[in-house]
């Protein structure tokens, strides 16, 4: 139904480059509006290798701006979200059949100072025939180095984006899809309908962003009058496998492959190995993306090349796949591509025109970014424009010290007595100084409501719902954490009925 509220700034897409500009755009002063046809990341945005990382092996393809402004990102990022996002050490066997040893060694001591690195420690050089960290490899492999990038929990970093946007008074709805947008008398009018109840709505924007993600020129296509160029898109799929705990300690891995590709192994969820990624043209359906046997088979391969006691086919747990929508610069290879952003700037045939952004590309380290650049972008159609800010602000639940994930663990405990560390510790790990609104005054467990397993509280559930847009099992389940890796299906099937009578019931009282 139309209205007369003129927006600022229009965002299609949810993930994190779509919720990053909402947020930067709402906290300088914009009246923003963001859509997502699904769930906030349910995209690519929940589907990377979980790292804020300044990409060692771009160096190797001579993209330097690329690692440099990742580089710098890293810790940017690390202090404003000390919660979902923690140092981690890489270990880098020397592989005698592949890179030379000096060549590594060249390539992490530009990589330890292009970025003007603080916080985290640099490269060390290992002997792993001593200690637990050579133990799980294969013999062969005598030498190593060890370097810092970051842990990221992906689905996490955009729901806080969406949160802080939304505190800043952009409005954000989910589960709204675009189904037409067109210019109209200076202005986008954007159609969107909410695919639970069919209704429709029209939005009136002064400027149109395109942050769909892989889905950027499906949007592109649907609007009439907008200028057509060459394809820019490729679209690369990215799969991951997780198995069983490989190792027992912290570091993670990163190993180079016969194909000239990397892939990583990495600790996850306390219990298991993560490991990844493929890089593999994608030409299927959007809606229905999964890893295929070939890349299962890939991923196990590759590990054999490694660990004493690799993982077979029939020990993966749980896999993943996203799409990566990546800029198209005519590279030979899907693991060659360009990760770095490009920014597409419509004003229509004639110029002059209500402005439409369309993204390309990029990566999650550089979101913050992006979404700086795309606010620089439309700055001359929005000449209310406030400065920069994000730089030094921390997201929701991210205002205390890096490093201070324990104490928070610790103080939880000492307030309620009844949560025990492990608990304690995937709270503070997920919401920072946010958990004191999830358990409220809870003085016992019977507080909390009901228990659905794996930590999972009635009082958390809630909270999900009505702070971070979660509406389903899997919501809460593989973005909002990962404890579908240790729910039954019995337990899943409960939560999932709780949130639908649930949300019958809020749906109901507003009526």
């Amino acid at each position: 139904m139309p209205t007369e509220h003129i927006f600022d700034m229009a965002v299609i897409g949810g993930g994190v480059n779509g919720c990053g500009i909402a947020r930067d755009g709402a906290g300088r002063g914009l009246d923003v509006v963001l859509c997502e046809q699904g769930d906030l990341a349910q995209g690519t945005s929940s589907a990377s290798t979980k790292l804020i990382h300044g990409g060692l092996r771009y160096l190797e393809h001579y993209d330097f701006a690329l690692v440099r402004k990742a580089l710098i990102e890293r810790e940017v990022l690390l202090s404003a979200a000390p919660h979902i996002i923690h140092p981690l050490r890489f270990v880098l066997p020397h592989h005698k059949a592949l890179r030379p040893a000096w060549l590594l060694r060249l390539g992490l001591f530009i990589y330890d100072h292009l970025g003007g690195r603080k916080i985290l420690p640099g490269t060390e050089v290992l002997d792993l025939t001593q200690g637990e960290i050579g133990a799980p490899l294969l013999d062969v492999f005598r030498k190593g180095f060890e370097y810092s990038d970051c842990w990221v929990d992906d689905a996490r970093l955009v729901v806080l984006n969406a949160m802080d946007a939304r505190d800043k008074g952009a409005e954000i709805l989910v589960r709204s899809k675009c189904v037409s947008a067109h210019r109209e008398a200076g202005l986008w009018s954007v159609i969107i309908e909410d695919v639970d109840t069919g209704q429709r709505r029209e939005l009136l924007a002064k400027t149109l962003v395109n942050a769909a993600g892989p889905w950027v020129e499906h949007v592109i296509e649907s609007m009439p009058a907008v200028h057509r160029e060459r394809k820019h898109i490729r679209l690369v799929r990215g799969s991951h496998i997780v198995v069983p705990r490989l190792f027992d300690h912290d570091r993670a891995y990163i190993f180079q492959n016969q194909d000239g590709r990397i892939f990583f192994a990495i600790p996850y969820e306390n219990a298991f190995t993560l490991i990844g990624t493929t890089d593999e043209d994608h030409q299927g359906d959007l809606g229905d993306i999964a890893i295929s046997d070939d890349e299962v088979r890939y991923l196990c391969a590759a590990a054999k090349g490694y660990f004493h006691q690799a993982p077979n086919v029939e020990d993966v747990v749980w896999s993943y796949s996203g799409v990566r929508p990546l800029y198209d610069d005519g590279a030979s290879a899907a693991h060659t591509a360009t990760r770095d952003f490009v920014l597409k700037l419509d004003e229509g045939s004639g110029g002059g025109e209500a402005p439409l952004l369309n993204i390309f590309g990029g990566k999650i380290t550089t979101y913050r970014k992006l979404a700086e650049a795309v606010l620089t972008k439309l700055a001359p159609s929005l000449p209310k424009l406030d400065a920069c800010w994000t730089q030094t602000a921390p997201l929701p639940g991210g205002d205390f010290p890096v490093g201070g994930v324990d104490d928070l663990s610790l103080a939880i405990q000492q307030k309620h007595p009844f949560i025990n560390s492990n608990w304690a510790g995937r709270l503070a790990g997920a919401y920072g100084t946010r958990v004191w609104q999830v358990l409220g005054a809870a003085k016992n467990l019977d507080n909390l409501g009901e228990m659905f397993g794996a930590t999972l509280s009635e009082a958390e559930v809630i909270y999900l719902f009505e702070h971070e847009w979660a509406r389903t099992a899997d919501d809460i389940l593989w973005r909002r954490s990962k404890l579908g890796l240790r729910l039954s299906k019995h337990a899943k099937t409960r939560l999932s009925d709780w949130m639908r009578r649930y949300r019958a019931e809020k749906q109901s009282a507003a009526e």
